[in-house]
């Protein structure tokens, strides 16, 4: 008789880490969804929204909000936080400032949120592609404000921001993302010191313009390290910050080490108020663009109220 084969047990799966309550979200859909999405593909446009797999898309698309990605859908760099595609990106594309404006107007923005994907292969950074957008919306829609968000031009930083602040958005948004210890395994392309330098160059060239930044919570940071990105970014007179939970997209991404309780986002809100940022988005699901439209123009009366303060004692 043969002997019966040896049975191979199938390798097994890794386990899925389960999300606490709080962090889940419904599935998108819906009239508005849908129509976000068509014309995103009409206009041949790409988001961050999809492109990130951010968890508030169901609720912003179906407000007929929507985060454009210029430059593409492919990125040089290649972070252990970010879902977007790494590789050799396709040239930029010439219509996409116009179409940017287009989609604006269709769905009648009052507040828009641009940002891109790094483009190390161009000489500007992709800074040129930001400047054309900015002046197709001033042209198309005048009356919708403009925050972009920016990589961060390595080695050709101050002449992409100086031609960038010219076209005077309203917000420049350029992230930190963590803290610096964690920078080597998380954001291995960028260096903290020099995205603190590019927000600072901002505020130097036009005051006028509001600067905000944002952090990752639970890649195992210290809560020491959070404040000192805090005193960091107060030093370079930052006026917004934003807090929100990693998640991992993928198997393959940096693994999230903590699930942040929205009580303990509440905690970093209330020090960083004190620190004296004009505004502060903090919780689980709080994302760069997430509520942009509202929190800007809470942030545009905080800087009034404080300016009329400081107007009455002086």
């Amino acid at each position: 008789m043969n002997d019966p084969a040896p049975v191979i047990a199938a390798p097994a799966r890794p386990e899925r880490q389960r999300k606490p309550d709080w962090i889940r979200v419904k599935a998108p859909g819906g009239t508005g969804f849908a129509e976000t999405r068509k014309l995103m593909r009409d206009l041949s446009l790409n988001t961050v929204c999809e492109e990130a797999a951010c968890p508030n898309i169901g609720e912003c698309w179906t407000k007929k909000h929507a985060t454009v990605m210029i430059l593409g859908d492919v990125c040089t760099r290649a972070c252990a936080f970010c879902n977007v595609k790494t590789g050799m990106p396709r040239a930029v594309d010439p219509f996409e400032p116009e179409h940017t404006a287009e989609a604006a107007a269709k769905l009648g923005l009052k507040h828009i949120v641009i940002t891109s994907v790094d483009r190390d292969d161009l000489p500007d950074g992709g800074a040129s592609q930001f400047v054309k957008v900015i002046e197709a919306l001033r042209r198309s829609t005048p009356d919708t404000t403009i925050e972009i968000l920016t990589p961060d031009f390595r080695n050709k930083s101050m002449a992409a921001v100086e031609a960038i602040v010219a076209a005077r958005p309203d917000v420049y948004n350029h992230n930190l993302e963590t803290v610096p210890r964690l920078y080597p395994t998380i954001r291995p392309g960028a260096r903290y010191y020099a995205s603190l330098r590019l927000l600072e160059t901002v505020k130097r060239l036009d005051p006028t313009i509001f600067t905000k930044s944002g952090i990752m919570l639970g890649l195992g940071e210290e809560r020491l390290e959070v404040h000192q990105v805090m005193d960091d970014m107060r030093s370079a007179d930052v006026d917004f910050l934003t807090m929100g939970q990693y998640l991992q997209p993928t198997p393959r991404h940096a693994k999230v080490i903590d699930f942040v309780t929205p009580q303990a986002f509440d905690a970093y809100a209330q020090i960083a108020r004190a620190k004296g940022f004009l505004q502060v988005a903090s919780s689980p699901l709080t994302r760069s663009s997430y509520h942009a439209g509202d929190d800007f123009a809470q942030m545009k009366a905080a800087r009034e109220a404080r300016l009329a303060a400081q107007s009455a004692r002086g």
